[in-house]
C-alpha cells in the first residue's frame, strides 16, 4: 500500500517464512512451543545448507506430525526407538546429518534404554529432546521428568517424591557417558532464550557434522493444555519453576574437556 501512495518507496523484507518449513497450519494447541522449535530446526538447517541431505527421525507423541512441517526427510520409529533408527541410518550414511525429534514421554521412558546406549556409544547424530514435563498427546499422564507436586491425570494430588521419585534430569544424566560430546538444555519462552537455542542447535549440528560424538539438546517447552494454563502462564511456568529445577545454559562440552 505504501508504494501505491508513493512509488518512490521500496519494500525491505525483514522476515519470510523459512524454506525449511513447509507451508501448512500445524496441529498444535495454541501456545504449544513444538511449533517454535520445528522453526529453529528448519532455520538451521536452511542456514547450514544442510536442508536438502538432512534426515530426521520422528518419535511417537505430539511430535510424531513433525515430518509434516519441517521440508527434510523424516522417518517414523515405533515409540522410543528413534535413537535406533538414527544410528543405523547414520552409520549407512555417514555424511547425512540425522536428528531425533523426541519427546519426554518417549525417549526418557520408553526410550531410556535406547538414548542412553546411543550416547554411551557416543552415535554421531543430534536428538533434539523436548521437555514439557508431561505426556502431551495421550491426555496429560505423569512423565518421568514432571515436577514433584505438579498435577497430572495420573497423579491428581501431584508427584510424591516418597512414591513416584524425583525427575530425571536426562542432560546431566547422559553427560555422564564418554561418547557424549555436547549437551545444552534451552528453552524458547521468549526472544533472548530462543536465540540461544537456535544457536546451541546449530552447534549440535555442527559437531555431529565433524563427527566429534553424540549432541544433546534439551528443551524446556510449554502444554498449555494439559498444564491447564494459559500459554502466557504457561510460559512463566518455564521460565521459573521449570528452570528451577532444569538448569538452563551448556552442561558438556567436547571443545572444553579436550584440552
Amino acid at each position: 500500500m505504501s508504494e501505491i501512495l508513493n512509488p518512490t518507496l521500496k519494500t525491505q523484507i525483514v522476515y519470510q517464512q523459512s524454506a525449511g518449513l513447509q507451508d501448512v497450519p500445524t496441529h498444535y494447541c495454541p501456545g504449544c512451543h513444538h511449533g517454535i522449535i520445528h522453526k529453529l530446526i528448519a532455520e538451521s538447517l536452511v542456514e547450514m545448507d544442510l536442508l536438502k541431505t538432512a534426515v530426521g527421525i520422528c518419535a511417537v507423541g505430539c511430535s510424531v506430525l513433525a515430518g509434516d512441517y519441517i521440508n527434510c526427510d523424516f522417518v517414523q520409529a515405533a515409540h522410543g526407538r528413534a535413537p535406533a533408527v538414527a544410528s543405523a541410518i547414520k552409520r549407512l550414511r555417514p555424511d547425512t546429518p540425522v536428528f531425533t525429534y523426541q519427546g519426554d514421554g518417549d525417549l526418557a521412558s520408553i526410550g531410556a534404554a535406547e538414548i542412553m546406549h546411543a550416547a554411551m556409544r557416543g552415535e554421531k547424530f543430534t536428538t533434539i529432546f523436548v521437555n514439557n514435563a508431561t505426556y502431551g498427546m495421550t491426555g496429560g499422564q505423569m512423565a518421568p521428568t514432571t515436577l514433584v507436586g505438579q498435577s497430572t491425570t495420573t497423579s491428581s494430588h501431584g508427584r510424591v517424591r516418597a512414591e513416584h521419585g524425583l525427575p530425571v534430569r536426562m542432560a546431566e544424566l547422559l553427560s555422564t557417558m564418554d561418547g557424549m560430546a555436547y549437551a545444552e538444555r534451552v528453552c524458547v519462552a521468549d526472544i533472548p532464550s530462543l536465540n540461544k537455542a537456535k544457536k546451541a542447535i546449530k552447534k549440535a549440528l555442527t559437531l555431529q557434522m565433524q563427527g566429534i560424538g553424540f549432541t544433546f539438546i534439551e528443551v524446556l517447552s510449554t502444554c498449555p493444555t494439559n498444564w491447564g494454563m494459559s500459554p502466557v502462564d504457561a510460559g512463566k511456568w518455564v521460565k521459573g519453576p521449570m528452570s528451577e529445577y532444569y538448569p538452563l545454559g551448556l552442561i558438556k562440552d567436547w571443545e572444553e574437556n579436550k584440552a
